[in-house]
């Protein structure tokens, strides 16, 4: 229900977007409102909002993270309504420059959270705040290697080709295993962040190579798709599966044994930083031009301590 009514909500926002903004506005916008990922940034930009005076926020993304071209519309909707600043997730890392750009040369301050833009687009954002995600790919492979040894055959299920955590964050897996392992790697496979598609992509892997020591799911949607798909295969415990993301069904796989591993960003973190920095940017105060969210392996024996219960959602 709650999915359906934020769905509904960005719905309205987006209709709505070329009216004029609210007092102080700061506009976040996700790369989909469908996700228990981007609705753990909506809690952390509502608790940094609080404590901010003068200023309102206005939450939204598109239903799927492939409607690209919605997103792109929302962030021009908001440039029109001359809102104070953006707080933005980008789904495309070149599909969303014009916007973003059209924002820059309205002297509305953007601040980019989780995927980076296109290389030449930096002079049109004041600040990135995201997962070193090339540094938790990395630790993925490691985790990965850790279980299963140099040699034999593992899987790599991924989520939108392109898009700027999926390069840095499967690219720093990948290369981690070809620099320390002799693992062959079967795809990576995209789901384009559909759960349905990863349970479909990892059931048809899981029967087509039999000797698969391990398999990596990039994101929450294709990590949840591949937990389930491992689980109806009767593979659980018998297959070194890492996730990526914490929702409360990973958290289950974690505990019963399905998920070696799941790599946890600090998604609160993205919300509650991303807003701060939009506000003491408005204050005309000085911020980094990258800031870490930071990450965390959770695994069954750190899972109910602090440092993974701050990550958890």
């Amino acid at each position: 229900m709650r999915k359906l009514v934020l769905a509904l909500a960005a719905s309205v926002a987006a209709l709505s977007g070329a009216s004029s903004a609210s007092a102080g506005e700061i506009a976040v916008i996700v790369k989909t409102v469908n996700s228990t990922f981007w609705q753990n940034v909506q809690k952390g930009a509502d608790a940094a909002i609080a404590k901010a005076k003068g200023h309102t926020m206005t939450f939204q993304g598109p239903a799927s993270e492939s409607a690209i071209a919605d997103q792109v519309n929302m962030v021009e909707n908001a440039v029109n309504r001359k809102v104070d600043a953006i707080l933005l997730a980008p789904s495309d890392p070149d599909a969303l420059v014009p916007a973003v750009k059209r924002a820059w040369e309205a002297r509305i301050p953007v601040v980019i959270i989780d995927s980076m833009l296109a290389k030449d687009a930096d002079k049109y954002y004041q600040a990135f705040l995201a997962t070193d995600n090339k540094k938790a790919g990395e630790l993925a492979a490691k985790a990965m290697i850790d279980k299963v040894g140099t040699e034999g055959k593992i899987a790599v299920m991924s989520y939108v080709a392109g898009a700027g955590s999926e390069i840095g964050r499967v690219g720093g897996f990948t290369d981690y295993i070809k620099a320390h392992s002799k693992l062959t790697i079967v795809g990576p496979y995209y789901s384009q962040s559909q759960m349905a598609t990863a349970l479909n992509q990892t059931t048809d892997v899981l029967a087509a190579n039999s000797d698969l020591k391990g398999i990596f799911g990039a994101n929450e949607p294709t990590a949840i798709g591949m937990g389930r798909a491992i689980k109806q295969a009767g593979k659980a415990g018998k297959i070194v599966a890492i996730g990526f993301d914490g929702n409360q069904d990973l958290q289950e796989f974690v505990k019963d044994g399905t998920l070696e591993a799941t790599i946890v960003q600090g998604s609160y973190q993205m919300g509650e930083k991303g807003v701060d920095t939009l506000v003491k940017l408005l204050g005309k105060e000085k911020v980094e031009k990258f800031i870490d969210t930071g990450v965390v392996v959770v695994t069954k024996s750190n899972i109910d301590k602090p440092e993974a219960k701050n990550v958890l959602y």
